[in-house]
């Protein structure tokens, strides 16, 4: 569905970035991006939503080249959650999820009753439909995710690419929106590239994972093959136990130590 093929990248004229990757993200699937501190996870979520054009290599959706592709074009098949969302103006739930129809909307065109229905379906399905006359500014950061999530819900595209969703959240946040991307990847097949630094959400939630360090592909696929502790040493240096969780249903990763 959303392919990339030795997809390089560098800033100006420092060194790659993004060095030679390729990964494949099939319909319906929920692909973790998984590597320490500066290794491209960002950098490739940029290229994956045409944002940023590789130096090198090529990404596809559905076999549409994204460097053909208009950017509303585009919008109407991949949507972004980013890390952080900054609202200077005080734009209530219900509009910030409004903005997700821009895609759908003509030229100088404002949204309709359509297009309100399905910003409201978009809270419902994150459940923050009572939050939609609340300023934005006076969510907590959990109920904030979740409004931009529904936001991207609201703009109708295939794919969700998020960008470390649960960082700076507390545990109960993080289970919360762990459990809210299951759900829609479940009930609405809604196929996501998920970027994080939390090894234990992403054994919970991806069905895939590609391991980034240094700008290139450490290892991919099934997360049950690829979230070992030979992988996670090679990775981030550390020593980690990965063990089956009987009572979650998935790995857990536990870090014991440095190995440098």
């Amino acid at each position: 569905m959303l392919n990339a093929i030795d997809v390089s990248f560098a800033y100006r004229r420092g060194s790659r970035v993004v060095d030679g990757v390729s990964l494949a993200v099939q319909r319906g699937s929920i692909v973790g991006l998984i590597g320490p501190n500066g290794s491209g996870k960002t950098t490739l979520l940029r290229i994956l939503n045409g944002t940023l054009r590789p130096d090198g290599g090529s990404v596809s959706v559905d076999g549409a080249p994204l460097a053909a592709m208009s950017r509303l074009a585009i919008a109407r098949r991949i949507a972004v959650v980013p890390q952080e969302t900054k609202v200077t103006f005080d734009f209530t739930a219900l509009e910030i999820v409004l903005m997700g129809r821009y895609a759908h909307l003509g030229a100088f065109a404002i949204e309709g009753a359509g297009d309100v229905a399905i910003a409201r379906k978009a809270l419902a399905a994150t459940g923050t439909e009572p939050l939609e006359s609340r300023q934005f500014a006076t969510l907590s950061g959990g109920e904030k995710q979740r409004v931009i999530i529904a936001s991207a819900l609201a703009q109708s595209p295939d794919i969700l690419l998020l960008d470390e969703p649960t960082t700076a959240l507390d545990v109960g946040f993080q289970f919360d929106i762990a459990s809210l991307l299951a759900s829609l990847n479940r009930e609405r097949g809604t196929t996501m590239v998920v970027s994080t630094h939390d090894l234990n959400l992403a054994a919970m939630l991806c069905t895939d994972l590609v391991l980034l360090k240094s700008g290139r592909v450490l290892a991919t696929g099934p997360t049950k093959d690829v979230l070992t502790s030979a992988n996670i040493r090679r990775l981030y240096d550390v020593d980690a136990d990965v063990t089956f969780h009987a009572r979650a249903g998935h790995l857990t990763v536990v870090p014991i130590a440095r190995t440098d």
